[in-house]
């Protein structure tokens, strides 16, 4: 009798813990957004609990999802964290603000020009 009781605890722990388990590793893929401060974490965290009932069919792609955003360098791949075309950008709008107002200054001042 008390064996029958003791597979019962036993059967009931392992229930449990495996239970938990997938709930826990369905989360991974949100728990890696929040700490890059992910612009999706919302919606990846809604996805992990759909991937609960696809069999986490779909966790492979959240936990790709999650990991691809980081907050230094973005969405970018560089290892150097330097976003370069942004940089380039900048200087190029600040090359044409200077030559705009160089035009300015060299158009005659008449009434008629506004």
């Amino acid at each position: 009798m008390f064996l029958d009781y003791f597979a019962l605890g036993i059967l009931l722990f392992v229930v449990l813990t495996l239970f938990y388990g997938i709930i826990a590793i369905h989360d991974i893929p949100h728990l890696i957004a929040k700490s890059r401060n992910h612009p999706h974490q919302d919606a990846i965290h809604i996805a992990g609990w759909v991937s609960l009932f696809t069999l986490h069919a779909i966790w492979p792609f959240l936990f790709i999802w999650a990991t691809l955003y980081r907050e230094d360098r973005g969405w970018g791949m560089r290892p150097d964290g330097v976003l370069k075309p942004e940089i380039e950008a900048n200087a190029e709008i600040a090359r044409l603000q200077a030559r705009i107002a160089e035009l300015e200054e060299q158009q005659p001042r008449t009434k008629g020009n506004a």
